[in-house]
């Protein structure tokens, strides 16, 4: 009998900006609200399955307009255990993304540039999605 594989190819129409940060979750959530004049609104975990293990939940906000929808997402596994795992082992310097769907590249600058004025955020940039290993992880 013949197998089929099944191949899928995913479309990332979006933007990802890496913030650096000692914030939790939520005290980002405020600062992003603050800033920007958005509503984030708490999420139920973002759950990820890993090879070999079980799945792990990541902290999750969003907001979303009448053009676009924005998530924030923690990088570190919010299940406290022995190892660490993260959504984007890759961008591990990164604590928190920010991905952004539905807009045009003037206001992602725009956006980053108002994240990198907040005092509490240490570093902020945009993140290549060509570059992301495990760009699967941000699909919405």
């Amino acid at each position: 009998m013949k197998k089929a594989k099944l191949l899928v190819e995913y479309d990332f129409d979006f933007t990802l900006i890496g913030i650096t940060t000692t914030l939790k979750s939520y005290k980002l959530a405020w600062e992003l609200n603050q800033a920007l004049s958005w509503r984030l609104v708490k999420l139920e975990d973002f759950i990820v399955g890993f090879k070999g293990t079980s799945e792990k939940p990541f902290s999750a906000h969003a907001y979303q307009t009448q053009h676009s929808y924005i998530k924030v997402l923690r990088n570190k596994s919010s299940q406290i255990e022995a190892g660490n795992f993260f959504l984007a082992a890759d961008q591990a310097r990164f604590d928190y993304f920010l991905a952004i769907k539905g807009t045009e590249q003037s206001f992602a600058e725009n956006i980053l540039s108002t994240i990198r004025q907040i005092t509490s955020v240490e570093f902020a940039a945009f993140i290549p999605l060509d570059s992301l290993k495990t760009k699967e992880n941000f699909i919405f």
